[in-house]
Parts: C-alpha cells; structure tokens; sequence
C-alpha cells in the first residue's frame, strides 16, 4: 500500500503556505491530507499560520497573537512567495485563512480528506490553545471517539510533549502525533522570533521536549511519532524499531523522490510534503 501523502501548508512549494490557493492546490494535486499549522489571534479565534510572528510569510510586523482575525485578513499573506494567484482560487486579499476557512475548503472537496493540525508553542496563551481547538472542533460537530469531522479525519501534533499529554484527554491514541527533531543551536538562532526567550534556555527546552517525546513514542503514550527526515537519516534504526512496535510514522518535509522511496523501503506509512503531485508520483502504480 502507498504512502499517505499530506500536502505541507498546503502544496506550499508552489503557493504561499496556508493559504486559500495552497490549500486548493493540494485538493487539485490528490493530495490524501492537509497539515496546517494554528495559533490564536488576539481576539481568540483559531488562525492557520506557522510562525509566532507575522514578518516572514506577510506583509505585517509584530506578534500573531497581538491582531484580531479581521486585523490578519487585511495583510498580504501570499506576494512574498512570488506567484500570482489564479482567479479560481481567490482573490489575492482572500488568501489568509482562519481555521474555520480552512475547515470549510475541506468539506467542499467532495471527497474524504484528512487534516493533520499542528499546535505551535511557545504559546503566548499556553495550553489554551488545545483547549480552544478542542472546543471549536465540537461546537463544528468533531466525534471525539473517530476524530471524524463529516468526511474529515483530525490528528493532531505538536513538539511539546505537555500539548500531547493535554489532546489525549481529548483525542483517540493513534491520531496523536508527538513531532520530534534533533536540536541544532544555529537553526535555533535563525529561528528566534519568541522575543523574550533566550538562546541558551530555548535550547535547553527544546531538549527535553525531544527527550519527553522520544519517551512517549517508546511508551507508546501516543500512537504516532512525526520525524523530520534528518531525524531519521540521523536515526534510522529508532525509527525502523517504532514501525515494527505498531507505531505510525508521519516523515516531514519530504520534498525529494529519493527520500520518498527511502522512506517506503523503511516501513513508513505517511509522508508530509511541499509537492504532493510529485511525491504521489513516486508511488503511482503503471495502470493509473
């Protein structure tokens, strides 16, 4: 059996990620699922961006958490990336999607769809981000039980190990998905953007948020484990003992063929991509 192939941010090699035309790109590519990365607005509503601060994928400045939803809507989410956006996907000021805009492309696919959601931290609102997810996935109509929203199948990640601990009291086992990556002082640096956290005390946190969550895979506390794939190059013997245990490994960001087939060979069942028409391309079988 192939892969399941999710489409990273969207079919975010060709789009802006998280946006309207990255999302239905991935749907147009046959993608089997959608990841997508939330955070909160000011005024508490769900948000799909991934960085904490707007200045890399936006035309805005400053903190995520410190504008409203309608505040975000009126930035330019998608020129940076230097594609023009075709008119069936919208506008170029449609662009920026709130979780509930994201939900509800996906239930116009017309076809069943799985949403991988990752919960981003360091959060301004802690933990309250889980439990805001959570709420507004029920008031949505989400089955607890099947993490089934109509024909949308939910997991959940996050590389903090407490946000897992938090969705299990919630979330059926093998849906949880604990991320994990080797810690790279120099990817830290460039990635600094949380303000008041130092250098030294984000590394230390990030190691022992690998170490919690390395355990709770071994444990098998979540049924999950979502690799980066210099993890597993790094790590391929761990990963290959998690397969064989039952676990489900979700490879990201898997963007060469190369990796792709090293990958099946290795046992893994779900890869996360930029390109999913090219990574589905690798598995489709000569009759199709």
């Amino acid at each position: 059996m192939p892969p399941v192939i999710f489409a990273h941010r969207g079919s975010s090699g060709t789009y802006a990620e998280h946006t309207r035309a990255a999302y239905l790109q991935a749907l147009a590519d046959g993608a089997d699922g959608v990841e997508c990365d939330v955070h909160l607005s000011r005024d508490g509503q769900l948000v799909c961006i991934h960085d904490t601060t707007l200045d890399r994928t936006t035309s805005g400045t400053g903190d995520v958490a410190d504008l409203t939803l309608e505040e975000l809507r009126r930035l330019d989410a998608f020129s940076w990336k230097g594609a023009s956006v075709p008119a069936e996907f919208g506008g170029e000021t449609d662009q920026f999607l709130s979780f509930a805009d994201l939900l509800l492309l996906l239930r116009r696919a017309g076809r069943p769809i799985r949403l991988a959601v990752e919960l981003k931290h360091p959060s301004p609102f802690g933990l309250r981000l889980e439990e805001a997810l959570i709420a507004f996935l029920m008031d949505e109509g989400w089955d607890p039980e099947s993490s089934m929203l109509g024909s949308i199948e939910v997991s959940f990640m996050s590389f903090n190990p407490d946000s897992m601990r938090q969705l299990a009291e919630s979330v059926p086992h093998h849906l949880l998905c604990q991320l994990v990556s080797d810690i790279r002082p120099k990817e830290v640096r460039e990635a600094l953007r949380f303000g008041s956290i130092a250098e030294g005390a984000l590394i230390n946190l990030l190691h022992r948020a690998l170490k919690e969550g390395e355990a709770l895979i071994d444990h098998q506390e979540v049924g999950m484990a979502g690799p980066g794939m210099k993890y597993i190059r790094a790590h391929t013997e761990r990963v290959r003992r998690w397969i064989q245990e039952g676990v489900i490994v979700r490879a990201w960001t898997v963007n060469k063929i190369e990796d792709a087939l090293f990958l099946a060979e290795l046992g893994v069942q779900e890869m996360t991509t930029d390109y999913p028409a090219r990574i589905r391309s690798a598995f489709r079988s000569d009759d199709e």
